[in-house]
């Protein structure tokens, strides 16, 4: 009898550990973070052209997401804001003009920040910061402040309001 309850025990213990290691372990939707960060980049330099070759790249990789190869859970979250993160990449690569790509760099990052909350991107800490004088967020890979909204002229302007995975 011993020897059985041990044997269960042992085999719940594995178990255990390993459906946290895997729940631990960043999604497949990872690399829209990387494509995030390029046009949060592009942005700070305030460069308009890049920025929008970067979102039509976001764009891409949104849309060419394979939903079966997600978890049920990364993928209900990821279907609740494909649209939304597709909208404004969408808005962000069809323009050069620098003040309506940060616009829709607003929402963008908000859906985004959802959407990482809810699904682990990376093993990296992300940082949410806030802009007080545009009144909007964005992620950054870095503590370290580079405002996208205003990037030269305010580049250390906000604060970082939360961090994930730290």
């Amino acid at each position: 009898m011993k020897k059985i309850f041990l044997l269960v025990a042992l085999a719940a213990a594995t178990f255990t550990q390993s459906f946290a290691q895997n729940s631990a372990k960043p999604s497949a939707l990872g690399p829209l973070l990387s494509s995030y960060y390029d046009v949060k980049n592009d942005l700070i330099k305030s460069n308009s052209t890049d920025a929008a070759t970067h979102a039509a790249d976001f764009l891409k990789a949104v849309n060419a997401v394979d939903m079966k190869s997600l978890p049920a859970t990364d993928m209900n979250a990821f279907m609740s804001f494909q649209d939304k993160l597709a909208f404004d990449a969408k808005h962000i690569s069809e323009s050069k003009d620098i003040a309506h790509q940060r616009e829709h760099f607003a929402n963008f990052s908000s859906n985004f920040f959802k959407l990482a909350k809810a699904v682990k991107l990376t093993d990296q800490a992300v940082y949410y910061d806030y802009c007080p004088m545009k009144k909007s967020y964005w992620l950054s890979a870095d503590a370290t402040i580079k405002n996208p909204y205003f990037g030269s002229q305010m580049l250390t302007c906000g604060k970082v309001t939360e961090t994930l995975n730290k």
